[in-house]
């Protein structure tokens, strides 16, 4: 479904490089560097997208192995960022945030800076206006790294670069002992981000939130904690809701028992996004499809979304009065 006259599917602030890269990019790209993978596109997309039995969050996050091995090149980054953004266009989105961890990116002798530079430069030639968002990584050994993305989010903030990012099992590494890295983030006045409140609970939403994060990645488990939805709400932070990737790592049942609504009407800010296009085998029509559907919206409430949304990218003004114009 890529209907978007009937579904809003004009803004995507959540989307992560390696979960997207399209079939054909990545198929290309794993042929030119001799990367064992299936010869079948059917294949290739089993290969790179979760099936019925993904059991949950690490479950998922496996399905990134191949995609990640071909991130290792500069003219493989590149295109994949072009392809990316040539496919959002073609699926007739206005705007979009591209975030990926240039860390992982380095098995092949690039520094981060460089990989960033790479992304940086295919988005110059972007058919829609975007952001990148360089993602730190959850892990025992990953600070020192998280530490030098932080280092090269301050030199292209304000040239590209929009936004840094926490990602990674939330389950095993758990959202405070990051703590450190907010601070770094915090100092820099660049805009922080934090995975949470997906495999673990409401209280790594809050530790999020205290850390400085302005928009939360997923934050769908805040309902455990009413406090936390409060303070959600008056900090006005925008959880970035991605509905099929939630059902497939197993926090909800069904469409029909995704939270929007209660979070809606508690005051917090909500955005739909994909997460991860391959990965979750979806597009932004198809979330925001299911989401107006089985949750009733009101074309009032598409529209605060919309707004809200659109108030919530760390694009510059004048790119949000065009994104105001255009869809509100």
């Amino acid at each position: 479904m890529t209907n978007t006259q009937s579904y809003p599917a004009w803004i995507d602030l959540h989307l992560h490089l390696d979960g997207s890269i399209p079939i054909e990019t990545a198929r290309k790209l794993a042929e030119e560097q001799g990367i064992s993978a299936p010869t079948t596109r059917e294949a290739f997309q089993r290969e790179m997208s979760v099936m019925h039995d993904c059991k949950n969050l690490n479950d998922y996050l496996a399905r990134f192995q191949l995609a990640c091995s071909l991130l290792h090149v500069r003219e493989a980054i590149s295109e994949c960022v072009h392809d990316l953004l040539t496919e959002l266009h073609r699926q007739g989105l206005l705007y979009a945030e591209i975030r990926f961890a240039p860390q992982k990116s380095c098995m092949q002798g690039l520094t981060q800076r460089e990989v960033t530079e790479c992304a940086l430069q295919a988005m110059h030639d972007s058919p829609i206006p975007c952001g990148l968002i360089l993602s730190m990584m959850r892990g025992e050994v990953t600070h020192e790294a998280n530490k030098e993305t932080i280092e090269v989010a301050k030199t292209y903030f304000g040239k590209g670069v929009v936004a840094v990012d926490l990602a990674g099992s939330e389950s095993l590494y758990p959202t405070h002992t990051f703590a450190e890295e907010f601070a770094l983030v915090r100092a820099a006045g660049i805009p922080l981000i934090v995975h949470a409140g997906e495999a673990a609970g409401a209280e790594s939403v809050r530790e999020a939130v205290n850390g400085g994060a302005v928009r939360i990645g997923h934050g769908v488990r805040s309902l455990e904690d009413p406090s936390v939805v409060q303070l959600l709400a008056d900090r006005k932070v925008m959880l970035e809701l991605c509905p099929t990737s939630n059902l497939q790592t197993g926090i909800f049942p069904s469409y029909d028992a995704y939270p929007i609504r209660q979070l809606m009407d508690a005051g917090v800010r909500v955005c739909i996004n994909t997460d991860n296009m391959t990965v979750s085998d979806t597009t932004l029509a198809k979330e925001w499809q299911y989401i107006i559907e089985t949750a009733h919206l009101t074309k009032g409430e598409v529209r605060t979304i919309l707004r809200d949304t659109i108030e919530a990218t760390f694009a510059p003004e004048k790119i949000k009065e065009q994104l105001r114009e255009a869809v509100l």
